[in-house]
């Protein structure tokens, strides 16, 4: 019996040895699993850049050009002797208005002023916006630029095979369509609360005083923290507000007391605002003084 069992040994040590190799090669071509291609983004998709529309600030108090800059997804620059003080009047600017730029954070708008002889320098000047501007790329040239690179992508590719003839390309671009427009009117001006030698006339177009306050107080009170951009946001309005109540715009002195009320917030709430509520009051008690 002992004999036979000793004979059985070697066939029992084959079938392990097959066993062993069938299981190994199921286990290594179960881990080679088939990755699928990656297809590439659509280069079409890729290059479609957000363009900005650069607005008119020429003729308007540095103040309100700044508002209306920042409402455009722009920053801005002074340039020249004259410096940023709010009543100060925007008499140049680049790029030109209606320029088209490319979206690449906050272009700058560099802009030269005039000191407003009948309304003097108060305050402290701003020279630049806030917050971080980014150079001014045209769509134009940035197109242009990208016609470049696709077309030299493209002759890379055609010049990797040997050909016997070479014709050679001129790039084509589309112009956009012109259009010619008729000037829009000019907005009437709403009655001024009094009027001041050299300020410039409330546009019709825009919020009343009071009208900004209010959106102002909706948008501070939501505020649960004071992040940089909304403490801007704040602050401009605050100079808009307080500007032209100075100048003696419509709804002036109500539109300070509501001001007041949010600075006091800001106050209770973050620990700031002290400050611009001193402007604020003494901007409202000279409102009230020159009303009667």
């Amino acid at each position: 019996m002992a004999a036979r069992f000793t004979a059985l040994i070697p066939r029992l040590l084959a079938l392990t040895v097959i066993w062993l190799l069938g299981a190994a090669t199921f286990t290594l071509a179960a881990d080679k699993k088939a990755t699928p291609p990656t297809t590439g983004a659509d280069p079409a998709q890729a290059a479609k850049p957000t363009v900005l529309t650069v607005p008119d600030v020429r003729n308007k108090a540095y103040v309100f050009a700044k508002g209306i800059l920042q409402d455009a997804g722009l920053a801005w620059s002074v340039r020249g002797a004259v410096q940023g003080y709010s009543a100060n009047v925007v008499v140049w600017q680049s790029p030109s208005p209606g320029s088209r730029v490319i979206d690449n954070g906050a272009p700058i708008v560099s802009v030269r002023l005039s000191k407003n002889a009948a309304y003097g320098e108060r305050g402290l000047p701003e020279n630049e916006a806030p917050y971080t501007g980014t150079r001014i790329v045209y769509l134009n040239d940035w197109r242009e630029a990208h016609e470049q690179s696709t077309q030299s992508t493209s002759t890379q590719a055609t010049t990797s095979e040997p050909s016997t003839t070479t014709a050679e390309t001129t790039p084509t671009t589309t112009a956009e369509p012109s259009t010619t427009t008729e000037p829009e009117p000019e907005p009437e001006t709403r009655k001024p609360d009094f009027e001041v030698p050299g300020a410039p006339a409330e546009p019709a177009d825009e919020m009343t005083l009071s009208q900004r306050a209010r959106q102002l107080d909706k948008r501070m009170d939501s505020m649960r923290k004071p992040t940089n951009r909304l403490v801007n946001y704040w602050l401009y309005q605050h100079s808009w507000i307080v500007t032209g109540a100075r100048f003696g715009w419509h709804d002036g002195a109500e539109a300070l007391r509501i001001l007041i009320k949010v600075d006091q917030s800001l106050e209770r709430r973050f620990d700031f605002g002290a400050r611009s509520e001193r402007v604020a009051r003494r901007a409202l008690a000279s409102v009230e003084a020159q009303k009667k």
